[in-house]
């Protein structure tokens, strides 16, 4: 449920619920054509995983497994449940971004991922002695999804995702649930733990790019220094006393640089920015709508015309 947005059986809608089958776009079906894709090839040619995921013992000579490894799944639970996240994501994402900004924060979201969890694996050898940190292989879609709720938080804050049965969570929490979900289950799990480098990184690139960089598409204003999107955010209240010196650090790094390339950067009021984000679930409401409408007026013509040929 959006943000000052009341359901209404009405107006079915205007309020951009998670609702399977319906809302899919076309380029988050070919991404899902991708990820599977993906997932076959390394079944038909297992020895092709060398090539394409990252193994951090080769990246340095197999530098294009950077750009490559978020879009290999090794098994298929982790091919099916990447496909979904990336079609409900997506459909609720790209009305308000646009196709081209969606595919470039895939992009840009992969590819730094990569490079940190290959930083992080690496770090974590000479930490431990373990090798199997440089000869595992690390691949899958699941850093984007990480970006993906980060930027769910942002435009749909109160949107309610579905996690199991009757429970929802709002997307303002989902990140944090994800991150705390698998920090914990790399504990119990321990080959969960390949995931977390991953993870951690997609959601903390995704930020940072949303935060400081990301040029809106609706008003043409870069980032979103809004309080509602600090890094603070993220946590529950009672944790302000220790992620605010955090998200204060961040502020003076990035958004420092960011006015010395921008001198006139009117996002610097947090209540624009809080403007775009309504802005952006009007948009989002009414190119649903548009969508629904579209779909109506396509069948009622095809009516009128089969009345017509009788």
């Amino acid at each position: 449920m959006m943000e000052g947005t009341e359901p209404s059986s009405d107006h079915p809608s205007s309020t951009p619920a998670v609702t399977p089958g319906k809302g899919f776009t076309k380029t988050c079906k070919g991404g899902v054509v991708v990820l599977i894709g993906g997932y076959a090839l390394v079944q038909l040619i297992p020895g092709s995983i060398n090539y394409l995921a990252i193994i951090p013992a080769k990246t340095i000579p197999f530098v294009w497994t950077l750009f490559t490894a978020g879009y290999i799944e090794q098994v298929l639970p982790g091919a099916i449940g990447n496909s979904l996240g990336l079609l409900f994501c997506g459909k609720d994402i790209e009305p308000v971004w646009g196709r081209k900004e969606l595919l470039k924060f895939i992009i840009l979201v992969n590819f730094i991922s990569s490079i940190l969890a290959f930083v992080i694996a690496v770090a974590l050898y000479y930490i431990t002695g373990k090798e199997s940190f440089l000869t595992t292989p690390l691949s899958g879609f699941h850093g984007v999804l990480a970006g993906f709720l980060v930027a769910l938080k942002q435009i749909l804050p109160n949107l309610e995702l579905p996690m199991c049965f009757f429970w929802k969570i709002k997307a303002k929490w989902m990140p944090l649930f994800v991150m705390a979900f698998s920090t914990v289950m790399a504990f119990i799990v321990v080959e969960s733990i390949n995931f977390l480098p991953t993870l951690l990184a997609g959601t903390y690139v995704g930020w940072i790019y949303l935060r400081y960089f990301q040029k809106n598409p609706l008003t043409g204003l870069r980032g979103d220094p809004s309080d509602d999107f600090s890094f603070a955010s993220f946590f529950p209240d009672f944790m302000r006393p220790v992620t605010e010196p955090v998200a204060n650090a961040f502020d003076k790094l990035c958004c420092a640089r960011s006015r010395a390339g921008h001198q006139a950067l009117p996002v610097s009021d947090p209540s624009k920015a809080s403007r775009r984000r309504e802005r952006g679930e009007k948009a989002l409401e009414e190119r649903l709508a548009g969508e629904n409408a579209g779909g109506a007026i396509e069948v009622t013509s095809r009516v009128e015309s089969d009345d017509t040929n009788a």
